[in-house]
């Protein structure tokens, strides 16, 4: 029974070898349209190139500039004068029903010029031209608005940028951690135990990397859509670190309230409501109309002129002044409010870029320093077996957190300087 068996598997074996060796055939190729489309190259935006852009395509400086234009034909509305009247009537025929009246055709026409008194055209120019005053104002403090916000996208796309550098630093240092556990457990000179907590902070560690590269994806579109331009794929470079020398609170108080454009639209506004309130006073007076009419009859024709005047009885404007009136006191208030609302939001962010400023100073002056001395020293007492991998663990988070925190100090401090410029209407950084 045993001799039949061996006998069979040499019968296969040789059937086997005499129909040739196992052909495999090689994996498909993949085909020209499963070829995936080349990376495009990412364009390097600096922060100047960045306003630039932001100027010349923002849709938000589109919509300011238009208003402007808007409030300037108000002006070539408020000088135009007001058209006559031409009427043709009184076209007819005539007939005798007297002794010596003659029949024939009758016709006239009227002509009526409505006279605009001087105080009237005056108040409604100089409302208009306060009107294009506002409007100035309101385009400067949009632009300085599109500025702000480019710059904020723009320090937020690079504080992304530096996280997700940390986070791919501190993937890599774990990594090398975890080969070295690897090889001391595989030697039997560590415990498992020590391996299974590396690889779930390598895994933790991993995540953050990849939620840093999602934020850093959401900052970049995000000042792409505060540019407003036709961009493509994008790298801002720059740095965090530049800071500025800022003057004395009281000082930057004093030229905000002056120069800033906020302030200055809402006292254009409040200067405009005072002349449309002159306007519908002067409007109280009765507007005179000159009229002339001619009128020809067979055997006679007429001319007449004259000036008509509305009278005041029932309407005497009371309404439209009292709402002017009260358009003029909101439009103070609101200049009031304005300023404390700049005052405020100064003090605000003086007071942000200082405490920013002593946090960046104390990451710079031993903090950073501190937890990286503590990361080598746990990771040499690791190699000489003095301490676990529990202590390596803690040190590199401490240090993760501390450089974290050092890129969020620093931005803080930008975005803080940045709120100043957008305040003062300068460039404190240049």
């Amino acid at each position: 029974m045993k001799s039949r068996a061996t006998g069979l598997l040499v019968l296969m074996s040789t059937c086997a070898f005499a129909q040739g060796p196992l052909q495999v055939s090689p994996p498909p190729k993949p085909s020209r349209e499963e070829k995936l489309p080349p990376i495009e190259p990412r364009r390097i935006l600096r922060l100047e190139e960045a306003l630039e852009l932001a100027d010349r395509y923002s849709p938000q400086l589109a919509v300011a500039s238009a208003g402007l234009q808007g409030a300037q034909a108000g002006i070539r509305t408020a000088r135009a004068h007001l058209n006559p009247e031409l009427s043709f009537g009184g076209m007819g025929r005539q007939r005798a029903i007297q002794r010596g009246a003659l029949p024939g055709m009758v016709h006239g026409f009227t002509f009526s010029q409505p006279l605009e008194l001087p105080s009237v055209r005056r108040s409604r120019i100089a409302a208009a031209e306060l009107a294009r005053e506002s409007s100035q104002y309101g385009y400067a403090e949009s632009r300085l608005a599109v500025r702000a916000a480019v710059k904020h996208a723009f320090f937020e796309a690079l504080r992304r940028k530096a996280e997700v550098e940390l986070a791919r630093q501190n993937v890599q240092l774990l990594e090398d951690l975890q080969r070295r556990i690897r090889i001391q457990v595989d030697a039997g000179e560590a415990a498992r135990l020590e391996l299974t907590r590396a690889d779930a902070e390598l895994a933790t560690a991993r995540i953050q990397a990849r939620s840093t590269e999602l934020q850093h994806a959401t900052a970049v579109a995000s000042l792409r859509a505060a540019i407003g331009a036709p961009l493509g794929p994008i790298e801002p470079q720059g740095s965090l670190d530049p800071a500025a020398v800022l003057p004395s609170l009281e000082t930057l108080r004093e030229e905000v309230l002056t120069r800033h454009p906020a302030v200055e639209q809402a006292e254009a506004e409040a200067r405009r409501a005072e002349a449309s309130l002159n306007h519908e006073m002067a409007l109280k007076k009765p507007q005179p109309t000159f009229w002339t009419d001619v009128l020809e009859q067979p055997d006679v024709a007429q001319y007449r002129f004259g000036v008509s005047v509305t009278l005041p009885l029932w309407n005497r404007r009371e309404g439209p002044v009292a709402e002017a009136a009260a358009a003029r006191q909101r439009a103070l208030a609101a200049a009031r409010l304005r300023r404390i609302e700049i005052a405020a939001a100064l003090e605000r962010a003086y007071g942000q870029y200082q405490v920013a400023q002593q946090q960046v100073e104390m990451f710079e002056a031993g903090t950073l320093k501190e937890a990286e001395a503590a990361v080598k020293a746990a990771q040499a007492a690791f190699r000489f077996g003095e301490r676990g991998i529990v202590e390596v663990l803690d040190a590199q988070r401490v240090l993760r957190s501390a450089r974290f925190d050092y890129v969020n100090a620093q931005y803080h401090r930008q975005a803080a300087l940045i709120e100043l410029e957008h305040l003062q209407a300068v460039d404190l950084g240049n």
